[in-house]
């Protein structure tokens, strides 16, 4: 899907504040509210906007554990990989899953409760996966910056 400078425009207020009602969000664009509801839908029938969601402070909800996992598989083929990510998708604890290049075959995002549950976690998803030959843990200390707003570039005019 080409992206004009109106359909910019309402990703990146969008990314800002999902929450902003369609008419708000047509005066600060300058346009009628009925183009930003048929841009809005056709932005979701194309995939670019995938979902509108709400950002939790994870301290607050009591989930301050985010643990990256590096994942070595013992196998590799299109089949075993595709489950691999299947899985992941179906775990709670699991907020990104990347297939990436180097030593390890998958990057995850782990978010947990407790160190306890974590530990839970990877009995249960690792221990019990026959296919997965290592993994690595790496503790975040503190997060200085989290972001998900993807800097859109406008098109020219």
């Amino acid at each position: 899907m080409n992206l004009d400078r109106l359909d910019t425009q309402i990703l990146d207020q969008l990314q800002q504040d999902a929450s902003l009602p369609l008419r708000a969000l047509a005066d600060k664009l300058n346009a009628s509210p009925a183009t930003c509801q048929r841009r809005i839908a056709q932005l979701k029938a194309s995939g670019v906007l995938l979902k509108q969601v709400a950002i939790v402070d994870r301290l607050k909800v009591g989930r301050p554990l985010t643990v990256f996992v590096s994942v070595e598989l013992d196998k590799q083929n299109d089949a075993l990989l595709r489950n691999f990510e299947k899985r992941m998708s179906g775990e709670p604890d699991v907020m990104a899953c990347y297939e990436v290049s180097g030593e390890f075959d998958f990057l995850l995002v782990v978010n947990a409760a407790s160190m306890e549950r974590y530990h839970a976690f990877t009995r249960e998803v690792f221990s019990s996966n026959n296919n997965v030959r290592n993994f690595k843990s790496t503790f975040a200390m503190n997060c200085s910056k989290f972001e998900t707003r993807i800097p859109l570039a406008e098109p020219p005019a």
